[in-house]
């Protein structure tokens, strides 16, 4: 039985890595115009349960998918420079988030009250959501990402992922208010912790130690790493708190308190780790676990929380960068670019299903939203972005 068990799992990891392997290499072959993510997840509906039914998810698969979530946001949080929260830019950020919870909350409250919603919190954090972890590739492989406009991207998408992993916190845990509150006053104390005991300890002998670990079997420097994460995952969960959180914060914490000639080097391996196994195991299994036959039988929830995610999200984006980014195109392609949510959804969702406060059905409706908004606003800003004096030459050639 055991041995069955196991052969169904390796067989499951197995296909799930075989996507892994091909999308990219479809996408760079075919040139394809679409998010990778996208794909892992349209591969994860058509390999799970409801269509071809060749991967099946038990605890030990659903672990890598936790993993990998958990990956998603310690890189985010290891990519955020706290830079991009200071200043014009920074406030514009907080602000445009504001704005964004404010008409979220009055929108969700409105649709409960007209019976079409059950849990207007959740549906309210939903509306406020950048995909940051998901977009920073895209950016990074477009050369944006150190640009004006990518450090404008990163205050927005800082803000609409830092704000609804709070609130997810606070407010959609097994906790009252006040108890969460306190839970998450404790974490953050140990998480400080945490970044500043290590510097007790930060000698010029372990610091070259760590460095040459880079090259030696032992990898210190990125088992440390793995701790961190881990240790701070299992915090958060002892302390009733969403493992996004713990994440998150530990990518934090890495960015602040590693020497900058070890960064560059060390990320790298993390994000080879992540992104080259966890994460997409993570989006793989959000398809494989999406209820595709309740969106097909009625899609047009989907299409309207869609919609909802631009006006609520990008909208405020808009109007209050006009002033900062006066590029109607720019400002255009940033607003897009923050409507754009997944990572969120897909764990707001899955927290208020397991508390069984939203069906399987409504969970679908807002996951498949968060796909399409990966699908079209990454794919309308890329269009909208004016290319380059080099691209221009490399096109005339």
């Amino acid at each position: 039985m055991e041995e069955s068990a196991l052969k169904v799992e390796l067989t499951s990891l197995l296909i799930m890595m075989a996507i892994a392997v091909v999308i990219p290499l479809a996408i760079r072959l075919l040139k394809l115009p679409i998010a990778e993510v996208v794909l892992l997840i349209l591969a994860g509906i058509a390999f799970g349960p409801q269509v071809l039914d060749l991967i099946q998810v038990d605890a030990a698969i659903n672990l890598f998918g936790e993993l990998g979530l958990g990956f998603l946001f310690f890189l985010a949080g290891l990519e955020l420079n706290m830079a991009s929260l200071r200043g014009r830019a920074g406030r514009l950020a907080a602000t445009s988030w504001g704005v964004s919870l404010l008409l979220a909350i009055m929108v969700a409250f409105g649709l409960m009250a007209l019976g079409w919603i059950s849990s207007p919190i959740g549906f309210a954090i939903v509306l406020t959501s950048t995909a940051l972890g998901t977009l920073l590739p895209v950016l990074r492989d477009s050369g944006e990402l150190t640009t004006p406009f990518g450090r404008m991207f990163m205050g927005a998408g800082a803000w609409g992922e830092f704000g609804p992993i709070l609130a997810i916190a606070l407010f959609l845990g097994t906790q009252s208010a006040l108890a969460a509150m306190l839970s998450l006053a404790l974490f953050s104390g140990i998480a400080i912790l945490v970044a500043v005991v290590p510097r007790l300890f930060r000698t010029t002998k372990i610091i070259n130690y760590l460095q040459s670990s880079h090259r030696t079997s032992s990898q210190t420097s990125v088992r440390i790493t793995l701790l961190l994460l881990i240790f701070l995952l299992v915090v958060a969960a002892d302390f009733g708190i969403d493992v996004v959180m713990g994440a998150f914060i530990g990518g934090i914490i890495l960015r602040r308190f590693l020497p900058e000639d070890q960064e560059t080097e060390l990320e790298s391996k993390v994000e080879g780790i992540g992104f080259g196994f966890f994460i997409p195991m993570f989006f793989i299994l959000s398809g494989v676990n999406l209820d595709i036959k309740s969106i097909i039988a009625n899609p047009w929830p989907m299409f309207a929380v869609f919609v909802l995610l631009i006006i609520v999200r990008g909208l405020p984006t808009f109007i209050l960068y006009r002033g900062i980014l006066p590029d109607t195109r720019q400002r255009t392609r940033l607003s897009l670019y923050t409507a754009t949510g997944l990572p969120i959804i897909v764990a707001v969702t899955s927290i208020q299903v397991a508390a069984g406060v939203m069906s399987t059905n409504d969970a679908a409706e807002l996951v498949a939203a968060g796909v399409l908004s990966v699908m079209v606003f990454p794919l309308l800003a890329r269009i909208l972005k004016r290319p380059t004096n080099q691209e221009r030459a490399v096109a005339t050639e």
